[in-house]
């Protein structure tokens, strides 16, 4: 897939690293709707989770706006 130059230079994110950046801000936007558990939207990020969970927040998305059955869920799957 070819990505817009015009996106890297609105993002100012260098055109080779647009791909990661997008990959990156997807799996923030899936894991705050619940679509992925943090350690799926890692993978996906290609990050460790440790990582993933501390840049949330550059996101604005709280790391642990868990409900008490998707906690459950996280702490089985790690």
């Amino acid at each position: 897939m070819r990505l817009p130059e015009t996106a890297s230079l609105a993002l100012k994110v260098p055109n080779e690293a647009l791909g990661k950046e997008l990959l990156f801000a997807a799996a923030v936007k899936l894991y705050e709707l619940g679509r992925l558990s943090s350690g799926a939207a890692a993978e996906l990020a290609s990050v460790p989770k440790p990582l993933f969970l501390a840049k949330l927040a550059d996101f604005g998305v709280s790391t642990f706006d868990l409900k008490k059955d998707e906690l459950q869920r996280e702490m089985t799957l790690d």
